[in-house]
C-alpha cells in the first residue's frame, strides 16, 4: 500500500465530534504509559503483534504519541469515595512518531465500535498533536482505507511510496 500526506495546518475541528462521543460513553485521550500492560497485548489479540511493538514504542516516548478511545462500563457499587472510578474498556487505539518522525499509524478501533466517528476522532487527536508538535505536514504509512483518509484530513497520495521505508522482516539466525 502507498503512502499519504496530510496537511496539518488544515485540519478540521475535532471539538463536536468529541461531545458526540462523550454523549455515548466513550472517552478518548492520550494514553498513560502505565497503561502498557493492558494496551500492549490488547493491540496484539485483537489486531497484530507488529502493531503492538509500535504501540510499545508509542507508550515509551514522551510525551506517549498514543492515543485510545475507551467506553465507560458502569461503577458496581457507587459509593463518596473519590477513586471509585467507572472501568473503560479499552475500544481503540491510534500512534504517531513510531516508524520514523512525522508518520502516523498503527492506528485500530474494535468491529464493533466501528461506524460510530471512533477511528475518525483517533486520526484526528494524532493529527492535531503533530501540529502542536510543529509539524505542517504527517505520512500516513501505508494507508488503506485511502477513502476515508482522503475525507477526513484531505490525505493525498504519494506517488512511487511502496514499499516507502519499511523493509523485508528482520530474521534472527
Amino acid at each position: 500500500m502507498a503512502d499519504m500526506l496530510v496537511r496539518l495546518f488544515s485540519l478540521p475541528p475535532m471539538d463536536s465530534l468529541l461531545e458526540e462521543l462523550d454523549s455515548e460513553g466513550i472517552i478518548l485521550r492520550r494514553a498513560h504509559p502505565s497503561e502498557a500492560g493492558i494496551i500492549v497485548p490488547w493491540v496484539s489479540a485483537n489486531f497484530h503483534e507488529k502493531w503492538a511493538a509500535e504501540c510499545r514504542g508509542a507508550l515509551e516516548h514522551r510525551p506517549v504519541t498514543c492515543f485510545i478511545a475507551s467506553a465507560l462500563l458502569p461503577v458496581p457499587e457507587p459509593d463518596s469515595d473519590p477513586y471509585n472510578l467507572p472501568p473503560e474498556k479499552l475500544i481503540g487505539f491510534a500512534c504517531y512518531d513510531i516508524t520514523a518522525k512525522g508518520m502516523f499509524g498503527p492506528e485500530g478501533v474494535l468491529l464493533e465500535y466501528r461506524g460510530l466517528g471512533v477511528g475518525k476522532a483517533l486520526l484526528l487527536a494524532c493529527m492535531h498533536a503533530m501540529a502542536n508538535d510543529g509539524y505542517a505536514y504527517a505520512v500516513i504509512s501505508w494507508a488503506g482505507p485511502t477513502e476515508f483518509y482522503e475525507k477526513t484530513v484531505g490525505a493525498t497520495m504519494i506517488e512511487n511510496s511502496e514499499p516507502g521505508i519499511f523493509r523485508g522482516p528482520l530474521v534472527a539466525e
